[in-house]
């Protein structure tokens, strides 16, 4: 983990999916790549969920548990703000 990317939370925020960006989310301080999820369209999850974004409080109340993040690639961590 020592040689993954440290992104602020605005430094994340850039990672939005659109304009052809890649689409990071953050979750329990680690940064995934979603970007090749069918999942996540344009940076966006089914029109709730944007990437760019911390989802850690979100998951807790989603239809499915965290490991869906099992599949993603984790490209960094989470400063804390």
């Amino acid at each position: 983990m020592e040689d993954q990317r440290k992104l602020t939370v605005e430094e994340l925020s850039q990672f939005d999916g659109k304009d052809g960006r890649p689409s990071y989310v953050a979750y329990k301080g680690k940064v995934y790549d979603v970007s090749d999820s069918y999942q996540w369209i344009d940076g966006e999850h089914f029109g709730e969920h944007m990437a760019g974004k911390d989802l850690t409080q979100q998951m807790t109340s989603a239809p499915h548990g965290e490991d869906v993040m099992d599949g993603m690639k984790i490209v960094g961590v989470l400063l804390p703000s």
